[in-house]
């Protein structure tokens, strides 16, 4: 077991829930010292004080060893990308670029919008997430809350939560867009 990322999923919980390492201690019952050496990697927990963190963090006992990294997860290669087709697989792909999606705490994807399509009829709408765009190829026109815009390659665009949006490509070329979503926001 790597102590040190361990340590750091500790700390990492901790200071989302706003606790300093002498109330955290008193609040899980373990001495100040050893939720430092712990979080420092100096230290080899047994499962009881694991027990005790989780309970005082309210996380499953496994999340704390959700950080063990297996270093080849973290490349992704082209030709073994996972593909995701929306509602019409004919005009849109997205490609998952992110490595290690599912532990990742941010999602990378590539649209393919083929000429003369839009994401969707309707719109959608991110109620916990924020999401950068950027034009790779082409142009395409984005749309938000009703406005349209042009944006050209190399262009970026933010969205929000909660802002309607869908992508437009009123050329004859196909166009690749860059989406970063950040985790739920909640």
């Amino acid at each position: 077991m790597n102590h040190h990322r361990l340590g750091q999923t500790v700390l990492g919980y901790r200071r989302k829930n706003g606790m300093t390492i002498r109330e955290f201690a008193e609040y899980a019952g373990i001495s100040t010292s050893l939720i430092s050496q712990i979080e420092r990697g100096q230290a080899n927990p047994s499962l009881s004080v694991l027990e005790l963190i989780a309970k005082a963090l309210r996380v499953p006992l496994f999340s704390l060893f959700i950080n063990e990294i297996d270093t080849d997860s973290l490349i992704s290669r082209k030709q073994d990308r996972k593909k995701v087709f929306r509602e019409n697989s004919d005009h849109i792909v997205y490609e998952v670029l992110t490595p290690d999606f599912m532990k990742a705490n941010i999602e990378i994807l590539m649209m393919d919008l083929k000429a003369n399509s839009n994401t969707t009829e309707g719109h959608y709408i991110h109620n916990n997430k924020e999401e950068i765009a950027v034009i790779m190829k082409g142009h395409a026109y984005v749309e938000l809350e009703s406005t349209e815009y042009l944006l050209n390659e190399g262009d970026v665009v933010r969205i929000p939560p909660n802002i309607k949006h869908r992508f437009l490509n009123k050329s004859d070329e196909p166009n690749h867009i860059l989406f970063v979503l950040t985790p739920s926001l909640t």
